[in-house]
């Protein structure tokens, strides 16, 4: 489904939920509590062994070190070489390094593009981690889940994030798209613009499974990633700022429910032997 460019929003107009989430300073309450559910889920699904894993998730993803502190190996992907010299880099063989941030890992950074992964062989990695909406932003998702599929070796895994149905929706009923938005529910591909111009695909769990299935993976879970509302975890933590690891622990439970209505979607798959 193609929808038109997104209007500019008028400067009265009230600020829904969406628009809210679209443009949420990362350093507000909901945000911390976010990343802090994201690091939780990271950890629950990084491989028990040192492992090699790929990261396609930009250079931001803060789940990374987390991986590396646990011993892995990793490799993250950064879209510019001006991207890498930002970073405090060395070079090895003419690749980007950068210092692991534990003993017991290493990070390396290398210039690609995250939809093409022509740069690695084909069984090179033990799992991939495509957190941060990545998918959502490659709007042909089929294609890169293969490659995702196609650098995995056999008995691999890889985590995967996706904007859902629920928060695409949201933004086109927020953006005035009614004829649109009355279509989304049945769309084989909802294609959704933002307020910056830019445009994600959004999935239910059952698109997002038969994309997986397409690409010659399993699936082993999907939940949304948060259930608690913005408004729910800005409230408790203004009562009680010590709150943060309770609520990410209750979140944990409520995502392990059949009930995907969070604005992402996060799973699970493996490549079978």
């Amino acid at each position: 489904m193609h929808v038109r460019p997104s209007p500019t929003p008028a400067s009265d107009r009230p600020r829904s939920p969406a628009t809210q989430f679209a443009t949420t300073d990362r350093l507000s309450d909901y945000w911390r509590f976010y990343w802090a559910v994201a690091e939780a889920q990271i950890s629950r699904w990084l491989p028990r062994s040192p492992s090699r894993l790929l990261d396609l998730s930009s250079p931001d993803f803060q789940g990374t070190p987390r991986a590396v502190a646990a011993g892995h190996d990793v490799v993250t992907l950064l879209p510019s070489v001006d991207m890498a010299m930002r970073r405090p880099l060395t070079l090895v063989n003419g690749r980007a390094v950068v210092p692991p941030p534990a003993p017991r890992g290493r990070l390396r950074h290398v210039v690609g593009d995250s939809a093409l992964l022509r740069t690695f062989a084909s069984e090179s990695f033990d799992g991939v981690i495509a957190d941060n909406r990545v998918l959502s932003r490659h709007l042909a998702t089929e294609s890169s889940m293969a490659e995702v599929a196609r650098v995995l070796r056999p008995g691999g895994r890889a985590l995967v994030c996706v904007d859902s149905v629920v928060l695409g929706m949201a933004l086109l009923a927020e953006q005035d798209y009614w004829p649109e938005l009355s279509h989304a529910p049945s769309a084989d591909v909802l294609l959704v613009p933002w307020p910056d111009g830019s445009i994600t695909r959004c999935f239910t769990a059952e698109q997002l499974t038969e994309v997986v299935t397409e690409a010659g993976l399993e699936l082993e879970w999907v939940k949304p990633r948060t259930v608690l509302s913005a408004s729910t975890v800005e409230m408790m933590l203004a009562r009680d700022p010590r709150s943060m690891a309770r609520l990410v622990e209750m979140e944990l439970h409520a995502a392990d429910s059949d009930d995907y209505v969070g604005v992402h979607l996060v799973s699970s798959v493996y490549k079978p032997h």
